[in-house]
């Protein structure tokens, strides 16, 4: 994995499934100790909201501190990604529902949005990170789509709470690096779908 990931251009972009921040984080610090440029992006929602998890202000400054780059959160920042081939690879993690749905309809009108659709023009991989409570629901239909694009991968996910949230998919955000890796070689990273707690 080092290997693959040690000085390649990464994007990773934060959208606002505010729970698993945590666990994100510590997926982006595990791909910048594996030699990844890091250049952060983050939504519209996780640039300004304050939550019970943590402050916008926590969020902007744990990133930045992982990435060593100032964060990109406006349209006309993420626009020259494709035009000047930034990113060998983008992330969006946690990829909400909102996002998946913006994504397969192509509504391009958020950081994180835009940001994807700037870089799929170069024919590079972009890396889906779900978190969403409609995954099984509403947002299946946006990952059935996205599934069957071109250049597009998704870090395994699962039903993190079956019994009491039986439409709700999360990514394992652990297996991050290894779905990154895999993506730069163009493969999807197997199995797909995970059983039990992600």
């Amino acid at each position: 994995m080092n290997d693959i990931l040690s000085g390649k251009r990464v994007g990773f972009a934060m959208t606002g499934s505010f729970c698993t921040f945590s666990r994100v984080f510590e997926a982006a610090e595990a791909l910048a100790a594996a030699g990844a440029q890091l250049f952060p992006i983050l939504s519209y929602n996780t640039w300004s909201l304050d939550t019970r998890f943590f402050s916008a202000g926590e969020v902007r400054e744990r990133l930045q501190s992982i990435c060593g780059r100032e964060i990109w959160h406006t349209l006309p920042q993420v626009e020259p990604i494709g035009p000047k081939k930034l990113l060998d690879l983008l992330i969006i993690a946690p990829c909400t529902g909102n996002t998946l749905g913006k994504l397969a309809n192509g509504i391009f009108d958020t950081p994180a949005a835009m940001a994807a659709k700037s870089h799929l023009r170069n024919d590079r991989p972009l890396l889906l990170a779900v978190s969403t409570n409609d995954g099984l629901a509403m947002s299946a239909r946006s990952i059935g789509t996205l599934l069957a694009w071109r250049n597009m991968y998704f870090v395994p996910f699962g039903q993190d709470d079956p019994l009491k949230k039986p439409t709700s998919l999360v990514a394992d955000m652990a297996l991050i690096p290894d779905a990154a890796a895999e993506a730069l070689a163009g493969r999807q990273m197997q199995p797909l779908l995970r059983a039990g707690k992600t």
